[in-house]
C-alpha cells in the first residue's frame, strides 16, 4: 500500500486541525467578502496544506490520499468554503506533475504555488506558431483569487477533428471576472476567468485524454506512485475529505449548543433529554461514520492501486466516483438532520449551523460530486453497460 510516511502524515493532520479555530474565526468573514482570508491563505501555506501534492524534489510531499482525506476532514471541521479551495488546489498541482519536467520547474519555483483551474471545456485553442491562442470564459474558478496559475481545458480547433486540451497558464495572463454571488459556499471566491487571445506555448498544453487516464510527459514523476492513476480517482479522494469534515463541524456545533438548548413549545426543558433528539444525533452519527467508511475506501483503493502500478479496471473508476457521491450524499443528510434538530435559532448569521447546511449541499451540486450523478454511473456499469462519459 502507498503510505504518506506516519510521522509526516500525524504533522501534516495535527496542523490542519490547530487551523480551526482560526478559519472558524474566519468563516464569517470570507462569507461576506466571497474570498479566503489572507490570515487562512497564510496560515494553511505554514502549515503546508499547499505542498501536499507537490514533488518531493521541490520541497513538496508526494502525500497519499489517506493523507490528502483527513487533512481535508480536519480543514473541513473549521471552514467549508477554505477546505474547498484547499481540496481544489490539491488536483491542479497533481495534474501539473504530468507535464514535462522545464514546465514543473517553471510552476513549482513560487514557493507555496496555488493552481486553480475545472474540467470544464468552455473555451477554444487555436494553433499558432509554437503553441495554441486562448479564447473563453472558465467559470467556477475556486481560489482563483489567490492563485498563480491555472489549469484550463479549452477545445483546438483544427486542423484535422477538434480535441480537447489542457493548458497551464499564469493567472495574470487572465482576466478575473467578479461574478460569484451564490447561496453556498460562498468564500470560495468561485469566479470566472476570461482568456482574450492568450498564447500558451505547446509545452504548457497537453491532451486531455492523456491527463485523464494519468498518462504524463514527466521524465522525473514517471516511477512516482502518485502518478500511476486515473484523473477522476485522484479528484475524487481530493475532495472527499472537505465535504466529511463538514458534516462533522455540524455535528460538533450541535454539541456545543445542546446543554443550554430546550424545546420551545413543548415540555422538554433539556433538549438532550427528548427522545426525538437521541434518535436524530444517533442517525446523523451513523450517516457521518458511514461517509467515512467511503471516504476511507476511496483512498484505500487510491493508494493500493498506486503503489501496486496494477491496471485500473472499469468497475474500480466508477466504485471511486460511488464512494465520492456516497460521501456527498450521506454527509449532506446528516446536516440537514442536525440543522432540522437545531431548532429557529440556528439560522441567525453567528450560528455556523446555517453556513454548513448551505455550503454542504453547494458542494454536493457540482458537478462531479452530485451524489445521483455518481450513483447513476456507478450502477450502470455493475449493470453491464459502458460507461456515458470520459470522466471515469
Amino acid at each position: 500500500m502507498l503510505t504518506t510516511d506516519v510521522q509526516t502524515r500525524e504533522q501534516l493532520v495535527r496542523r490542519a486541525a490547530d487551523l480551526v479555530p482560526l478559519l472558524r474565526k474566519n468563516a464569517a468573514w470570507a462569507e461576506e467578502n466571497r474570498r479566503i482570508h489572507e490570515e487562512s491563505i497564510e496560515a494553511m501555506a505554514d502549515a503546508g496544506v499547499f505542498k501536499m501534492r507537490v514533488p518531493t524534489r521541490y520541497g513538496g510531499y508526494e502525500a497519499d490520499a489517506r493523507t490528502l482525506v483527513e487533512v481535508g476532514a480536519a480543514l473541513g471541521r473549521g471552514d467549508g468554503s477554505t477546505a474547498w479551495i484547499a481540496s481544489v488546489y490539491w488536483i491542479p498541482t497533481w495534474m501539473v506533475g504530468l507535464f514535462p519536467d522545464a514546465v514543473q520547474d517553471e510552476v513549482f519555483a513560487t514557493a507555496d504555488v496555488r493552481v486553480c483551474g475545472t474540467l470544464s471545456p468552455t473555451g477554444t485553442a487555436t494553433p499558432a506558431d509554437g503553441g495554441v491562442v486562448l479564447n473563453g470564459k472558465w467559470g467556477f474558478q475556486s481560489g482563483a483569487l489567490h492563485s498563480h496559475w491555472q489549469e484550463i481545458v479549452a477545445i483546438q480547433m483544427g486542423p484535422g477533428e477538434p480535441m480537447p486540451i489542457v493548458a497551464l497558464v499564469p493567472i495574470s495572463d487572465m482576466t478575473i471576472i467578479d461574478d460569484w454571488h451564490t447561496s453556498g459556499l460562498k468564500g470560495t471566491g468561485s469566479v470566472s476567468t476570461v482568456a482574450d487571445g492568450v498564447f500558451v506555448p505547446s509545452e504548457r498544453v497537453l491532451p486531455l485524454p492523456a491527463i485523464l487516464q494519468g498518462q504524463g510527459a514527466s521524465a522525473a514523476n514517471a516511477n512516482s506512485p502518485i502518478y500511476r492513476a486515473p484523473l477522476l480517482p485522484v479528484a475524487s479522494a481530493s475532495s472527499v475529505g472537505t465535504v466529511l469534515g463538514m458534516a462533522k463541524a455540524a455535528r460538533e456545533v450541535f454539541f456545543e449548543r445542546l446543554p443550554d438548548r430546550k424545546i420551545t413549545y413543548t415540555g422538554y426543558a433539556h433538549q438532550n433529554e427528548a427522545a426525538l433528539t437521541h434518535l436524530q444525533v444517533a442517525d446523523a452519527t451513523n450517516k457521518i461514520d458511514e461517509a467515512e467508511f467511503h471516504a476511507t475506501r476511496l483512498a484505500t483503493l487510491l493508494d493500493d492501486k498506486c503503489a501496486s502500478g496494477a491496471p485500473w479496471t472499469l468497475e474500480e473508476r466508477v466504485r471511486a466516483r460511488g464512494d465520492l457521491g456516497a460521501v456527498c450524499g450521506l454527509a449532506r443528510q446528516a446536516v440537514d438532520i442536525l440543522a432540522t434538530a437545531s431548532g429557529g435559532s440556528s439560522i441567525y448569521l453567528d450560528v455556523p449551523t446555517q453556513r454548513i447546511a448551505r455550503d454542504v449541499q453547494a458542494a454536493t451540486m457540482h458537478a462531479l460530486m452530485h451524489p445521483n450523478t455518481n450513483a447513476e454511473l456507478y450502477g450502470r456499469v455493475l449493470c453491464g453497460l459502458e460507461p456515458d462519459t470520459l470522466y471515469i
